[in-house]
């Protein structure tokens, strides 16, 4: 008896390699990018981190301390970025009410909650050492 093969994700996926494979994937990046910047709340970070990085730019902040508000700042997108693919992949399985729906959307909002909480440390870190120095 054989077994009927067992589907994965390479058989729906294309063919393509080197350079053309590449330019697909930054066309995959920019589509999610877009889909993104419809969600209210990655607007809103995108318009916090835009004020916190000019900010930074008039700030006595020494050059270490700026890369690492940016590096946050940006860690702080990505993880959004990571929250809005979870919660579209959970709505795409279900729109039902479910308890591990609601705990995968929840654990995606915390990790959000999460680096914002270590931004302010991190800021706050950063101009009480501006303001001791």
């Amino acid at each position: 008896m054989s077994e009927a093969p067992t589907p994965n994700s390479e058989q729906y996926k294309g063919r393509k390699s080197g350079v053309r494979r590449i330019l697909k994937a930054i066309g995959y990046s920019i589509d999610g990018i877009k889909a993104a910047v419809e969600e209210a709340g990655f607007r809103e970070l995108l318009c916090l981190h835009g004020a916190l990085l000019l900010l930074l730019i008039f700030l006595p902040f020494p050059f270490t301390h700026k890369m690492l508000l940016v590096f946050a700042s940006g860690l702080s997108l990505v993880v959004e970025l990571l929250n809005t693919a979870l919660e579209a992949a959970v709505d795409h399985t279900s729109l039902e009410i479910h308890p591990l729906a609601k705990r995968a959307k929840d654990a995606g909002s915390a990790a959000q909650y999460t680096c914002l909480t270590f931004i302010a440390i991190l800021w706050g870190m950063a101009v009480y050492a501006c303001l001791t120095a």
